[in-house]
């Protein structure tokens, strides 16, 4: 069934048998943040319109953060949004973003996922967006066929970002939360991800 039916991590969890785990382990990293982002960011939060639906959260307060960050690691990663992705009948459908390895055919090439992004829906439902990001987290692995590897997925509403990682069969849900009014640690946060997936893509590419 679509990622989307999957309401809360207990319905993934009991259904694919994923053991649950609540404990930090986000280590900040930090980036600099241009003093552009920042006058853009402030722009949209005093004068624009950002938030009266589910595409001007994405496009105005996801987006940006993803591709600021993205661009230190363009040379190996493309970010992909709405791309569709199927495992199975029961593990299908287009998560909002997706970090994917870039492709040697170029940009028109979906390549290996490293993390999935899900938007929180109905004014902020982080439940049912983490059931739905970790069913696509699930899909990515089985995709992948690398279940020892470390998957990241990221749910956020704009405003709040909240982090998980599923390893084996055992997801992992960050005790902390960030939010965009603190742009340094949530890039931080951010970064920390993106990170991750380059030492885990350089490692798969050493040992080739």
């Amino acid at each position: 069934m679509p990622f989307s039916n999957y309401k809360s991590i207990s319905t993934v969890a009991k259904e694919f048998q994923i053991k649950y785990v609540r404990e930090n382990f986000i280590v900040e990293m930090e980036f600099p943040i241009s003093e552009t982002f920042r006058q853009e960011i402030n722009l949209i939060f005093n004068e624009g319109v950002f938030d009266n639906s589910e595409i001007a959260i994405c496009e105005n307060m996801i987006y940006p953060v993803l591709k600021e960050i993205w661009k230190a690691y363009r040379s190996k990663f493309l970010i992909w949004s709405h791309q569709t992705l199927i495992y199975d009948q029961n593990l299908c459908g287009i998560p909002d973003y997706i970090l994917a390895k870039r492709s040697p055919l170029g940009t028109v090439v979906f390549d290996k996922p490293y993390f999935v992004l899900v938007e929180a829906k109905k004014e902020g439902d982080f439940t049912e967006g983490w059931g739905q990001c970790l069913a696509e987290m699930l899909a990515v692995q089985k995709i992948n066929n690398e279940p020892e590897n470390i998957l990241f997925g990221i749910v956020t509403n704009g405003a709040m970002w909240q982090f998980g990682k599923l390893n084996l069969d055992i997801f992992t849900q960050n005790k902390t939360f960030y939010t965009i009014q603190d742009l340094e640690q949530l890039f931080a946060a951010v970064n920390y991800v993106f990170k991750q997936c380059e030492l885990q893509l350089d490692n798969q590419l050493t040992h080739k």
